[in-house]
């Protein structure tokens, strides 16, 4: 076989979609978040502003957070040196996992070098330790959920998404003897819009089921002290298992789940995911766990995240652009087509100076292809200003001829 003609034919039916993904060359600069450098192609430097970060609320830049992770490194060195099992847990990683239980009001808490990670290995490990575990899915739900779910050979249902009728459903058609968990996530990042998450605890108990709640795009963002949507809406102590990330609004890197003392020990015990892989550094648990102790009391970061993302989106829908808004800090622009989802961001790139990723298939359904805006509390009025005023020249001119976009 030749190998190679095959990744060409692969490669190239990717760019004749005009799904190709190109990664862009920035550079953060330290305490100038969203600013950053862009190294072009042609190896110029360019001033850009990042609209599409998951730094969501500029943690990766807080003072508090370097400083613990200066001290750290100081202290330990880079890496951790091994697994959780074999001398990779320390002091670091103890004081985060405290830090998330707490934060979830769960007993216990395992951390995981993402939050992908902690939904696959999890998600693949619960069958082994709840024989014949039937799993209930949100159509919607993440990758690494979806991941999870196939790979652990057990049962699966996928239910419409957000349908409770639907669930309550596929439900009524299985063994009432049989072991049963929900998965979903509190915010769909691609659409940002909630789950009806106490009606769906409600049928959780109705058949006896377990819960799981994907936070990631939740915690430090919502709730009293950023425990996310469950917390917001007084609902922790009716999920039994949450998924968080430490990489989007706590600004380092990480995943976890919060769960009772039993199930994190069984899924520690259990999931090769966990056991076979090497602790996150020290300095990064260190960081983490700043960032996660800040938020429980930064309630005005928060508030001024919701009131930027409530900004953008009034300014766009006042330009009579097609964005989705459910309430919640996403903010997505419908285009409807991968080739123009990429001309709108290259040039909002190139001539602008503004750099938001096209998002395509197979992330988001065909013929719903956007861009995703990420406004945060450091996004102030200039940056603001300059984003509506690039859109609206760019949609008036351009979005809206779609031969113009197409040459």
């Amino acid at each position: 076989m030749d190998f190679d003609a095959k990744l060409d034919v692969a490669l190239a039916r990717l760019h004749e979609e005009g799904r190709y993904r190109t990664f862009i060359d920035i550079e953060r600069k330290q305490g100038q978040y969203p600013h950053a450098v862009w190294t072009t192609p042609e190896g110029e430097q360019k001033d850009i502003t990042v609209w599409c970060g998951n730094d969501y609320l500029g943690m990766g830049q807080q003072p508090v957070v370097l400083d613990a992770m200066h001290e750290a490194l100081e202290a330990t060195g880079a890496g951790s040196g091994g697994t959780r099992n074999i001398s990779g847990t320390t002091v670091y990683h103890k004081r985060l996992e405290a830090e998330l239980s707490d934060l979830h009001a769960k007993e216990d808490a395992l951390l995981f070098t993402s939050a992908y990670i902690a939904n696959d290995a999890t998600l693949s490990t619960l069958p082994r330790l709840f024989p014949g575990l039937i799993i209930y899915s949100d159509a919607l739900n993440h990758a690494s959920m979806i991941e999870g779910i196939r790979r652990n050979g057990g049962e699966k249902r996928i239910f419409k998404h957000n349908d409770l009728d639907d669930l309550r459903r596929v439900m009524a058609a299985d063994d009432p003897a049989a072991p049963k968990l929900i998965a979903f996530e509190s915010i769909y990042s691609m659409d940002g819009d909630f789950a009806p998450i106490e009606a769906i605890c409600d049928i959780a108990d109705e058949f006896g089921a377990l819960t799981y709640l994907d936070e990631v795009h939740a915690v430090g963002m919502y709730g009293p002290r950023g425990g996310g949507i469950a917390e917001r809406d007084g609902l922790m102590g009716r999920i039994d298992i949450i998924n968080g990330t430490l990489a989007k609004a706590f600004g380092v890197m990480g995943g976890y789940i919060a769960a009772s003392a039993k199930m994190c020990d069984a899924v520690r015990s259990y999931a090769p995911g966990f056991i076979f892989t090497t602790s996150i550094p020290p300095a990064v648990a260190a960081g983490a766990a700043a960032s996660v102790a800040h938020l429980k009391t930064d309630q005005d970061l928060r508030e001024q995240h919701q009131t930027q993302a409530k900004i953008l989106k009034t300014r766009l829908r006042g330009l009579g652009l097609p964005i989705i808004d459910h309430g919640s800090h996403i903010v997505p622009l419908i285009v409807g087509d991968p080739v123009h989802t990429q001309k709108l961001s290259d040039m909002l790139l190139q001539d602008h100076g503004m750099y938001v990723q096209p998002i395509n298939f197979p992330t988001v359904p065909r013929g719903t292809e956007r861009l995703r805006f990420t406004p945060s509390p450091v996004h102030g009025p200039k940056e603001m200003d300059a984003l509506v005023k690039a859109l609206d020249a760019l949609w008036s001119h351009c979005a809206l001829n779609r031969a113009e976009l197409a040459g």
